[in-house]
């Protein structure tokens, strides 16, 4: 019973590590989707902060995606050396999530150049 359960939790794991992986994908895209007028034209530092802001949103739904699948991989019967590799990644991912959460609220709310509209979406990028 416990073998069938390790391997139904490989098969979860390996859907979330796909899963943060689309999701770094997709943010890539849109950053890079955001910045093309930019290259065209005139290169803005709106245009920077809208792809980096949005990269940066992705990114951390990627981390935490990952992180999900480092937990269910161990769950079952883990043994010590499984348990301090999860807590050796989960540190260093808490920290990359942490840093990079905590200079995306900082440009979030970061003074802006005159004439700068907020929070930039996707029709100001565009």
């Amino acid at each position: 019973m416990e073998e069938m359960f390790r391997e139904w939790s490989g098969y979860v794991a390996l859907a979330l590590e796909s899963l943060s992986v689309l999701m770094i994908v997709i943010g890539a895209i849109e950053a890079i989707w955001r910045l093309l007028p930019g290259i065209m034209r005139t290169w803005t530092h709106m245009r920077r902060r809208a792809a980096w802001l949005s990269l940066a949103r992705w990114l951390l739904l990627g981390l935490e995606f990952m992180l999900a699948a480092d937990i269910v991989r161990t769950a079952i019967a883990p043994s010590w050396d499984d348990i301090g590799q999860l807590a050796a990644i989960a540190v260093i991912r808490t920290f990359l999530n942490y840093f990079l959460e905590r200079d995306l609220e900082a440009a979030t709310h970061a003074p802006r150049e005159p004439g700068e509209p907020g929070e930039p979406g996707l029709e100001e990028a565009t």
